[in-house]
């Protein structure tokens, strides 16, 4: 994220104290980077990754940087840090597909109860703003991450909802949701170049299938865009170009000038041929904001019998998801274009040597 992106939130982020869970992954650093040009009184570190963050910790040697040792799943350990926190990122999560298929309850205990105590905590420590990081797979989820993923966005909803009832002025609960961001840990495009680098054939799924493509400074961008102006319950969708994976696999191999290709490998379970940002049904409702999709909640609040007497007449036919599929797909000369301006990618072909 450039440098004007983040002045536009900097009288947001002066003097503030900032809680980052999971705060030592691709988006924790990226996020911490630009934070600290504005000012914040403190930014907390909260993973349990004491490797990651003594890297993290050099990297930075920052004094308004204060790394924790903790984990969602365990209240006790959110508990004592609240107290005086503004805004909180919550990013901590299991994001792998297969292991979040191998191990489902793990992804539940992570993913959904484990952004419950964060929530729970927040309200209770009266924390100004909490943004949840959610993932396009909660939308039509068919793989345990985007289950326990949409079931977080759920509790988040529903928690903003009695809120709201009960007139809570001090806490707004909201959320993002974005595709796949690019060269993050274990994203396709660094595994590309891990094969690249062993000399091996880069391995597809299927061509045909449709992925957004998202750098990561545009996620940060998302996540700053609801801090600064979500709602109780507001989802906010960062719009998104998207392309084929046969289209990205030749991108990174022209990129790099490999001439071993890549070879399809068939569908693996948990996979979707095309990821949703939105869905049908939140594209009702859903209000356009150039950039971004706002979401906002279902209105009818905790009165049970509204939901049997109360609707919304809409023109279905009309309406359709926002999909990798529907949405602006990029041809391999603009995917190759996108990718030159990762500095990762940067880094990677100054240093490659075939």
């Amino acid at each position: 994220m450039t440098n004007g992106m983040y002045k536009q939130y900097a009288k947001d982020i002066k003097g503030k104290v900032i809680l980052v869970t999971g705060g030592t992954g691709s988006f924790g650093n990226s996020v911490v980077s630009g934070l600290l040009r504005y000012e914040p009184q403190r930014i907390i570190i909260f993973s349990r990754d004491e490797k990651k963050q003594h890297d993290m910790r050099n990297l930075y040697d920052s004094p308004l940087l204060k790394f924790v040792i903790g984990d969602v799943r365990e209240k006790e350990s959110l508990e004592w840090i609240m107290d005086g926190v503004d805004y909180i990122f919550h990013a901590a999560a299991l994001k792998q597909v297969p292991s979040c298929e191998f191990f489902p309850l793990e992804a539940i205990k992570t993913n959904t109860l484990g952004a419950h105590n964060v929530i729970t905590c927040a309200i209770k420590h009266k924390v100004n703003r909490l943004v949840i990081l959610s993932t396009d797979k909660a939308v039509y989820p068919i793989n345990a991450m985007g289950l326990s993923k949409a079931m977080m966005e759920k509790v988040m909803i529903a928690d903003s909802r009695k809120i709201s009832e009960e007139n809570n002025t001090h806490t707004t609960l909201c959320g993002t949701r974005y595709g796949n961001v690019l060269y993050t840990r274990g994203s396709v495009v660094p595994y590309f170049i891990e094969l690249i680098k062993k000399g091996e054939q880069l391995t597809v799924t299927n061509g045909e299938m449709t992925r957004f493509l998202l750098p990561l400074s545009e996620s940060v961008d998302l996540v700053l865009h609801a801090m600064a102006n979500g709602k109780n319950g507001d989802m906010y969708v960062r719009k998104a170009s998207a392309t084929n994976m046969e289209t990205l696999a030749q991108a990174v191999c022209k990129l790099f000038n490999y001439k071993k290709g890549y070879k399809i490998v068939g569908v693996r379970a948990g996979e979707k041929m095309h990821e949703a940002l939105v869905s049908q049904e939140e594209m009702m409702r859903a209000e356009d904001q150039g950039d971004y999709f706002r979401i906002p909640p279902e209105s009818q609040g905790l009165e049970y019998q509204k939901y049997y007497e109360v609707g919304k007449k809409v023109q279905v036919d009309k309406i359709e998801s926002f999909t990798s599929a529907n949405t602006k797909q990029l041809d391999l000369g603009q995917t190759v274009t996108l990718l030159k301006t990762l500095p990762e990618i940067q880094e990677e072909l100054k240093n490659f040597h075939p």
